[in-house]
């Protein structure tokens, strides 16, 4: 339970069995991390007020009376209604293992071929998970959460912390091999099948813990020639005004190409030793945060130049793409999009999460302070960040997908959505309608993705039935008239 959680609860998260949070909303930190390890979380629960130090939790409930709750009670959480419960209730776990729901989801695929459906996930086992449950490869590895482990989170605050090139090329070789190792795994889960890894893409004082939690002993792990006042004053410095506008993305691969590096050999270094064993490796890597063609073509040289280290070195040379994470709404524009298809962008992958944050301009984190207003209201008939906004995101999202495929010089093979749009139902339908080729979600979410995209083929098939059956009649009732009018003439 938390106010609400920051990536220092990340090695929490995983050992929890549920996330509670008072603060947030679908797209939120807690929402984001859980969904992708499937477990159930409840964000922007204002009935409850968390004292995090005193490890209490108090409820106010809709009657008005209130429950203390202390470290070590029970509760349960209903992931599906939002329900915070009183102590623990029987569960049942769901399987697809079961014969009539494996026929059923057969039947399901049958329909949704012309569909993909890919998920999002950041560990081997997420990708072992997520092909059992039909996953056609994976859309989004998020290489952040492969750095918050307690063996590497003190690594990058090393590489972060660096007072010097040196210090930092240590740093990032002491990453590597903890890089290679996870997209091995990943790719060896999902042979044969596309694996799309995102460059880093938070701001990196996520990395790091509040000043307040820095003292001598922090000071001398990860910064051994610093006191922790220098430190603090380093952590402080960092700080950013609208850290989700600010040093991410690209922007911190063109800062720091060398982190850039480290990924990207680490990626191919991966995907040859699989090569070597028989298997069937298929990279591909994604720009995140991309505004202007110039940042996506300075990340796609440095790629590409590694790419070619890696070749050399091993004498073997793997299939791979380069494509780019479209969040940013200029580019999404019809001419920069048809700009970055020209230099070499393959494929274009929709963060709708932010997006949508981007377009409306509401931060996905405090958007609970007035969102559910606006709803109550009608101002607004749906919550963007989890039903898209098909006039305005989904228009962008449809005239960059459709400028990138028709680019005369250098088309796209691809366009397809990887922000948790990707796993709602009138989100996908949306999505098919547009021409998209494919979406992706969380393991979890999976089954219910393939569902909503065969539903909407299956409607799609009936309407196309149902207008070719009322032609027909319309037809025949036009020449039965006719012939008629025709008889009635010649008496």
């Amino acid at each position: 339970m938390r106010d609400e959680t920051s990536p220092e609860d990340v090695g929490g998260m995983w050992a929890a069995k549920g996330v509670l949070t008072a603060r947030g909303g679908m797209t939120s930190h807690a929402a984001v991390v859980a969904r992708g390890w499937g477990k159930t979380c409840i964000c922007g629960c204002a009935g409850i007020h968390v004292d995090e130090a005193a490890g209490v939790m108090t409820v106010t409930r809709a009657d008005g009376s209130q429950k203390t709750y202390h470290e070590g009670d029970v509760i349960s959480l209903n992931g599906d209604t939002g329900e915070v419960l009183d102590g623990a209730l029987p569960l049942k776990p769901p399987s697809l293992q079961q014969g009539e729901i494996r026929r059923f989801m057969q039947w399901v695929d049958d329909k949704r071929s012309k569909m993909k459906v890919l998920t999002n996930a950041d560990t081997p086992a997420d990708a072992l998970e997520a092909r059992k449950n039909g996953a056609q490869g994976i859309g989004l590895a998020r290489t952040e959460h492969m750095f918050f482990s307690p063996d590497r989170i003190n690594v990058v605050r090393r590489m972060i912390l660096a007072p010097d090139q040196a210090s930092q090329a240590a740093a990032l070789a002491e990453l590597l091999p903890f890089q290679r190792a996870d997209f091995q795994g990943m790719l060896q889960a999902m042979d044969g099948l596309p694996v799309t890894v995102r460059l880093l893409d938070p701001p990196l004082h996520e990395f790091l813990p509040p000043a307040e939690l820095i003292d001598d002993a922090f000071a001398a792990t990860v910064a051994p020639n610093l006191t922790a006042a220098e430190v603090v004053a380093i952590v402080e410095k960092m700080k950013e005004v609208n850290p989700m506008l600010g040093l991410r993305g690209c922007r911190l691969g063109i800062t720091i190409p060398e982190l850039v590096e480290m990924q990207v050999r680490a990626l191919f270094e991966a995907s040859v030793a699989l090569l070597s064993q028989g298997l069937d490796p298929r990279p591909e890597i994604m720009v995140p945060l991309v505004g202007s063609v110039t940042e996506f073509t300075h990340q796609k040289d440095i790629i590409e130049k590694v790419a070619q280290q890696v070749f050399n070195e091993h004498g073997k040379r793997v299939q791979y793409k380069i494509g780019t994470m479209i969040e940013v709404p200029r580019a999404a524009l019809p001419s920069v999009a048809s700009d970055l298809a020209k230099n070499g962008a393959e494929f274009f992958s929709y963060g709708t999460n932010d997006l949508t944050q981007m377009t409306y301009g509401f931060s996905r984190d405090d958007v609970g302070t007035f969102l559910p207003t606006y709803l109550k209201a009608g101002v607004l008939d749906k919550d963007p960040f989890q039903t898209i906004d098909e006039e305005g995101v989904g228009a962008l999202i449809t005239m960059s997908a459709n400028e990138g495929k028709k680019c005369p010089v250098h088309a796209i093979s691809k366009a397809g959505v990887c922000g948790e749009h990707g796993g709602d139902p009138t989100s996908i339908r949306f999505f098919i309608r547009s021409g998209l080729d494919y979406i992706s979600c969380s393991p979890a979410r999976l089954p219910v993705a393939r569902l909503a995209a065969a539903q909407c083929f299956v409607e799609d098939e009936r309407k196309a039935r149902t207008a070719a059956l009322t032609e027909a009649v319309e037809s025949a009732a036009r020449v039965a008239a006719a012939a008629a009018e025709k008889s009635r003439k010649r008496d």
